[in-house]
């Protein structure tokens, strides 16, 4: 039988990066929580079938996320235009400035990569579990990934 605190609490805290990582929006992204959580509590007399409770939560979370930002129609700024706005040299330092340039980057990669590349290099989950949560072939994951970074690499090449 499923345990609020043993099974979905500790899932949280990630639940809630990969929501923020995606809304870009706190508010957005506690609701987006808030909401799987009650869901899987209705279906908690279900979940006993389920294999991997942490890679069906993070996969409701994140389709519920991509959902609610589609809903949203929040466009990102072109990379272009983003690296051309000013900044207060004495209010960033460089390494401030290139994660955020990197974050901007990561909203310009289709849908799978950034997700991808979200779950492994930020979340720390691996190839397996990754494959899980997005519906895929490990390959298919690795691909993603490794898509994902070249495209930033050359992006950050090309700027610097």
């Amino acid at each position: 039988m499923l345990d609020v605190r043993r099974d979905i609490l500790p899932l949280k805290n990630p639940m809630y990066r990969l929501a923020l990582r995606i809304t870009l929006s706190s508010q957005e992204a506690e609701d987006v929580v808030q909401d799987v959580i009650i869901k899987l509590w209705n279906m908690r007399d279900r979940l006993d079938d389920v294999d991997n409770l942490g890679a069906f939560a993070m996969r409701m979370t994140r389709n519920l996320a991509l959902d609610r930002q589609r809903m949203r129609a929040n466009h990102t700024e072109s990379l272009d235009v983003a690296m051309e706005r000013p900044q207060a040299e004495d209010t960033r330092s460089d390494a401030q400035e290139q994660v955020e340039t990197i974050r901007t980057m990561m909203q310009l990669l289709p849908e799978k990569q950034r997700s991808a590349m979200q779950l492994r290099d930020f979340e720390g989950y691996s190839y397996k579990e990754i494959a899980e949560m997005l519906a895929m072939t490990e390959d298919q994951v690795k691909v993603n990934i490794f898509r994902a970074r070249q495209f930033i690499k050359t992006k950050l090449t090309s700027f610097n």
